[in-house]
């Protein structure tokens, strides 16, 4: 997985897979705070503002479509310990499936 910390907005990008495009996002939470993105049914990305402030979402959008939420916790305090640059995290590709029907 590869985030980025935008420091200036206070917002992380986490790619799942990394892609040209996106067809569409589905919001996790009323305040649009954290967002999945999806490529042909398949979560592809997940971005949050406020990541230190609302981190719980991660893991409700984790368990909304059957992502790893240990990996995108651990992904989100790498890119925060490394802010404005892309941090990379190794993850078994295996603990990453999900899908919109999860």
């Amino acid at each position: 997985m590869k985030a980025d910390y935008d420091s200036e907005a206070d917002a992380i990008l986490i790619e799942i897979e990394v892609v040209d495009h996106w067809d569409r996002g589905v919001t996790i939470d009323a305040a649009d705070f954290c967002e999945v993105a999806f490529l042909d049914s398949r979560p592809v990305g997940v971005s949050l503002r406020y990541p230190r402030e609302e981190f719980r979402l991660l893991r409700s959008a984790a368990e909304r479509f059957g992502l790893d939420a240990t990996a995108l916790e651990a992904t989100t305090q790498a890119a925060l310990a490394a802010p404005d640059r892309v941090v990379t995290v190794d993850v078994d590709p295996r603990a990453l499936v999900g899908s919109e029907a999860a």
